[in-house]
């Protein structure tokens, strides 16, 4: 049997330019001469539809869309994933097409992710369909790794998907598919959707696995494909991509480039605006945006204070030259000073502290916001994930922004991307923004290490905490210094309140703030 598997890029809510796209996979699946023609979960709706997988009216133009596929189905089969409506909710279901018609729906069992719970109901799970005299159990989703002791009749497991891009993940999931064709002895077929969709970015990646637990076929991260898959030819096994270190680092850039193309892409949006400080963080989101954009929808402040040091200046500028982005540079000096002189009836006499620095944080997210509101330029955060989550940031300041492209990552993970970018790209990032101390210049001499120790140690004890959820003995019998764990973990704890008012986060880790990792606001566990 000849299958043809689409790997393609969806939009939510966009039930026409969904089906004209799958419409397309099947015409050029029939001119293949293929017999069947696959599509990944929820293809018809993208997804995470969320709230919209409540409204009967959605579900409804689903259906009728799915009617128009089915027409054009006659001489081959199709399974498309697809919301459908029951008694007991919604589920998520591969439609079975043959011979013109809808056939049936086999709906997913297992709802594990937290964005599909609420929204989705539990389906009856895997069934068989025989296609060309072959036997095919089709299964939805998660369940793949969760179903077992297949028919022996069975010819081939085929899993229609969305799964999400997160560092680590892609290999997890290899080696399931590897363990499972190989207990099962059976071949696995694996359909996954690609693109960005909000905070999720989908990688595509789709592939086929031999009895032998050997991959047959593997689909291109990141982009759209289509390929053709004869199961009774010989196919030669490709080896496991992605199991490096470099590899992981190459695939976060490809994954963060893309989520952030087809946010402003599937939003409308056409041109960023970026605050420079001759950081890292802001250099890193400079060259991605402009990498998803194009330099010519790319536009920077550089915004220094009395405090910003001369080469962070020099440095920004050196990076919008390279880059070829066009920039302004605004001093907050005097803006700063009046802010300062008419709140002295308030705060006048007191000692300089944190209210001053926060001061010049939020004074630049006015310049950038009134860039957005005056030239339609959508403001791109530059936070990262160690800052994010030890509140080193300011409220209504760097932590402001319609999108964070970065905000998933450690800041170790941020200089491993700007390496990576500068080979990339002729070493566009200076060497003296990747060689300086980090600082965000709120007060003279002020430097990171004032009060953390070095980036390296703050990670690895953040991982442990959130990614491995390890308690902070664990972490000290690892050999951590005990004070420097707990004042960590006070730090993670107490700043719960900041993460509840970021802007969306690019999710490229397996544990994203707000979506593996949700705390309550209110709690007093760990005082």
């Amino acid at each position: 049997m000849k299958i043809a598997l689409a790997q393609l890029n969806y939009t939510i809510g966009d039930i026409e330019g969904n089906k004209s796209k799958i419409i397309g996979a099947v015409e050029r699946a029939k001119s293949k001469g293929a017999d069947l023609v696959v599509f990944a979960e929820q293809a018809l709706s993208g997804t995470p539809a969320l709230d919209l997988l409540c409204k009967t009216t959605f579900i409804e133009l689903c259906e009728e869309a799915l009617d128009e596929i089915a027409s054009h189905c006659g001489r081959i089969a199709a399974v498309v994933g697809v919301p459908v409506l029951t008694e007991c909710g919604t589920v998520s279901a591969a439609a079975v097409i043959q011979h013109g018609e809808v056939e049936r729906c086999i709906s997913k069992r297992f709802i594990t992710a937290r964005r599909e719970m609420g929204f989705l109901v539990q389906g009856s799970g895997c069934e068989t369909i025989t296609i060309c005299g072959e036997r095919v159990a089709v299964i939805v989703g998660d369940d793949l790794s969760r179903t077992s002791n297949f028919d022996k009749s069975v010819d081939l497991i085929l899993s229609i998907n969305a799964r999400r891009f997160g560092k680590g993940m892609m290999t997890y999931r290899y080696n399931t598919m590897h363990d499972l064709a190989y207990v099962e002895s059976k071949r696995i077929m694996l359909i996954n959707q690609v693109g960005g969709s909000t905070e999720i970015v989908y990688d595509g990646t789709s592939a086929v696995v031999g009895a032998d637990g050997q991959i047959e076929l593997l689909m291109k991260s990141f982009e759209e494909d289509f390929a053709i898959f004869d199961t009774r030819a010989e196919h030669e096994p490709i080896a496991v991509p992605y199991t490096t270190y470099k590899d992981r680092t190459r695939m976060v850039y490809s994954a963060a480039v893309c989520g952030l193309h087809d946010y402003f892409g599937k939003n409308g949006y056409t041109k960023a605006a970026i605050g420079l400080s001759g950081g890292i963080d802001s250099a890193v989101v400079a060259c991605l945006a402009v990498d998803a954009l194009g330099r010519e929808n790319v536009k920077a402040l550089l915004m220094p204070s009395q405090f910003s040091s001369d080469h962070s200046v020099v440095d920004a500028r050196e990076l919008a030259d390279n880059l070829g982005i066009a920039y302004d540079v605004v001093p907050i000096t005097e803006a700063y000073k009046a802010v300062v002189d008419t709140m002295k009836p308030v705060i006048g006499g007191t000692a300089f502290d944190a209210t001053e620095e926060n001061i010049q944080a939020r004074l630049r997210t006015v310049m950038l916001m009134a860039l957005q509101n005056k030239c339609g330029y959508i403001l791109l955060n530059s936070s990262n994930k160690s800052e994010n989550a030890l509140g080193f940031c300011t409220l209504y300041g760097d932590t402001a922004g319609a999108f964070s492209v970065t905000g998933d990552l450690y800041k170790g993970e941020i200089y491993d991307l700007a390496r990576y970018i500068n080979k990339l790209h002729d070493d566009v990032i200076p060497d003296s923004i990747l060689t300086k101390e980090p600082s965000s210049e709120l007060h003279p001499g002020q430097k990171d290490s004032d009060i953390l120790p070095p980036y390296e140690v703050v990670d690895a004890i953040l991982f442990r905490m959130i990614e491995e959820g390890q308690h902070r003995e664990e972490i000290v019998n690892a050999g951590f210094d005990a004070e420097v764990v707990e004042k960590i973990h006070q730090m993670l704890m107490r700043n719960e309140k900041k993460r509840y008012q970021f802007p969306p986060v690019l999710r490229l880790s397996a544990c994203a703030f707000g979506h593996e990792r949700i705390l309550p606001l209110t709690n007093k566990y760990g005082d």
